[in-house]
């Protein structure tokens, strides 16, 4: 395959299936212009007198990293990852992808979801992962993008979804996020940590693009499954379907409500549907292909520790954090 970046959130389909047996993720009625830094005419000044003075012998930092501080996690909530080119569905601006929500004046696209900025060790790996999988010596091989920059470079979170793509309407935006706030608060879950455990292929919903994404471990505390139920009853509450419902048997009516689906997650697992998408293409991968991410060495990713602190609901632009209970 050949190597892209892109910075789209995904949403999968939960295919257990799929995963090999390796036992061990806009429109919007905001804004997307970024403020001005404004500086005063008395700093201009006091930069242009200190470029007159002799200036000092240069420190020589003795430490490997950078001495900048780290960026505080709520810088990342500001801007939007993705920006909004056209409300048309224009399919060659994007790479090929096709809208999953249409645009609809007064609609809010909506995501929930779990978000970790890999560091600089761990983007390596996920880097050399990504390689080794698009490396397919074949003129037909899908074009792979990268979810870890975008075109112009900046790193991109990654995440795990906790709800598929939906909508809420204007009206429903402050209650919807009043209404997350209290069962998480309620729920007393605390922070916690995941592990990678496996690297497969999987679709989304409408079967248009196809992501190359890391399993992850059950964490201790259960963590992953009692936010996705929180999740669905609360998307339920406002009309949204719920993300990873068992599908319903053979001769079982399907026009069961979005509440009663949702209240069939309690007590169950669905470990094995969680994961981190790393990249995406818009073909099917091929059995080679998925023979070649099978036989790549995990064991570097198996040893990170993707820690998770909050929870984010991005609605249109606009990208709340909702924190978890710190852990005992």
């Amino acid at each position: 395959m050949k190597l892209k970046d892109d910075d789209w959130f995904p949403t999968l389909t939960c295919s257990t299936s799929e995963k090999p047996e390796l036992h061990q993720h806009n429109n919007s009625a905001t804004s997307d212009e970024m403020p001005l830094v404004h500086y005063s005419d008395s700093e201009s000044d006091s930069e242009s007198t200190s470029s007159l003075r002799p200036s000092k012998k240069p420190r020589h930092s003795t430490g490997s990293g950078s001495s900048l501080p780290p960026l505080p996690a709520s810088f990342h909530n500001l801007y939007a990852s993705s920006t909004r080119v056209s409300v048309q569905d224009n399919p060659s601006l994007h790479g090929g992808r096709k809208r999953v929500i249409p645009h609809v004046e007064g609609n809010w696209p909506t995501h929930l979801y779990l978000e970790w900025y890999p560091g600089k060790d761990e983007l390596s790996l996920l880097a050399d992962v990504i390689s080794q999988s698009g490396n397919v010596p074949d003129e037909k091989a899908p074009v792979v993008h990268s979810f870890l920059h975008s075109d112009l470079g900046a790193q991109l979170p990654l995440h795990i979804s906790l709800s598929r793509p939906v909508v809420l309407r204007t009206e429903q935006r402050a209650s919807f996020t009043e209404a997350l706030q209290k069962a998480i608060h309620d729920s007393h879950v605390s922070s916690f940590y995941v592990q990678p455990d496996s690297l497969y292929w999987s679709s989304n919903y409408e079967k248009t693009r196809w992501f190359l994404v890391l399993g992850v471990q059950r964490p201790s505390n259960d963590g992953l499954n009692r936010l996705l139920k929180l999740s669905n009853d609360t998307l339920a509450r406002f009309g949204q379907p719920p993300l990873y419902t068992t599908p319903p048997t053979h001769g079982q009516q399907t026009s069961v409500s979005l509440r009663d689906r949702s209240s069939r997650l309690s007590g169950e697992d669905f470990s094995k549907c969680f994961h981190i998408s790393l990249a995406w293409c818009l073909s099917e991968p091929s059995p080679k292909e998925r023979d070649r991410v099978v036989g790549i060495d995990l064991r570097g990713l198996k040893e990170i520790q993707v820690g998770f602190n909050s929870v984010k609901a991005k609605i249109g632009n606009i990208v709340g954090s909702i924190p978890l209970e710190k852990s005992p």
